[in-house]
């Protein structure tokens, strides 16, 4: 057997595991996988324990910000990885490091449709914000959970709400008043994630609640029900319990209820 050349036995020693550059590359692997295991574990946390009430929404939205940060940082410092070495780390840490430089990317681009929705720091929509529908049956709940005040703001808060959102409007529907409240109900009844709360056909109003997916937010849902000519006017307030801003949640409530009662409507 010839004896091995001189550039064969550098390159041998390159490859070994004990080579100086691929320990670095593999510390700086793990690094970036670890700082996104912490964003990831931040992200569960936040909505968990706000849920669990082991702590506030404040301390949440801290936790939701280190997220950020850490899976920033940790999809950077993958991508730094990946680009430095394209070859050498086997699959298992090329998935993880993709991850890592997918969840980093998330953390850009969520954050950033956020900003591009433009939603004003208002959390409570009306179709009719001269005189919207009172909250009642959810006060209690509200109360208990410290929520921000049920009462309308007034000409401010319509001034906000006419600028940002100027498609919110009644929806007149060609039904006496008792056929519209029925088609009301159900349609209400049928909304994902809604709980009804109160009925009265005697007054038209319609109460309920909704809740977020991630974060289990409250919202409450007021709707009436008025006779308006030879058919029926539908009016409908959505009001959230936490937060100063709803990133233009509540707007999009009542856009898809209205839309769903229009079709229901025929």
């Amino acid at each position: 057997m010839k004896p091995a050349r001189p550039a064969q036995n550098a390159a041998m020693r390159s490859a070994e595991p004990d080579d100086p550059r691929r320990r670095r590359r593999a510390r700086l692997a793990s690094a970036a996988v670890l700082l996104a295991v912490l964003a990831l574990l931040a992200l569960g946390a936040a909505p968990l324990g706000w849920r669990a009430g082991w702590w506030g929404l404040a301390l949440s939205f801290e936790l939701l910000a280190a997220a950020g940060l850490l899976g920033l940082a940790g999809g950077i410092l993958a991508a730094v990885v990946l680009a430095l070495a394209p070859r050498g780390l086997g699959w298992r840490r090329y998935l993880l490091l993709g991850g890592a430089v997918l969840l980093g990317a998330w953390f850009i681009v969520t954050p950033l449709e956020l900003w591009l929705r433009h939603a004003p720091a208002i959390h409570d929509i009306s179709t009719d914000v001269e005189n919207p529908p009172a909250i009642v049956a959810a006060l209690p709940a509200r109360r208990a959970e410290q929520a921000a005040s049920a009462a309308y703001a007034g000409p401010a808060l319509a001034a906000v709400q006419r600028s940002a959102y100027p498609d919110i409007a009644p929806l007149f529907l060609p039904l006496d008043r008792a056929k519209a409240f029925a088609l009301a109900l159900a349609t209400a009844r049928s909304m994902p994630r809604w709980r009804i709360l109160a009925s009265d056909p005697a007054t038209g109003r319609i109460e309920a609640s909704a809740t977020s997916f991630w974060f289990g937010f409250t919202d409450d849902v007021v709707i009436r029900v008025e006779a308006a000519g030879q058919g029926s006017r539908v009016d409908m307030r959505s009001v959230s319990r936490q937060g100063r801003g709803d990133l233009g949640v509540n707007a999009r409530r009542i856009r898809r209820y209205l839309a769903a009662l229009r079709r229901a409507a025929g």
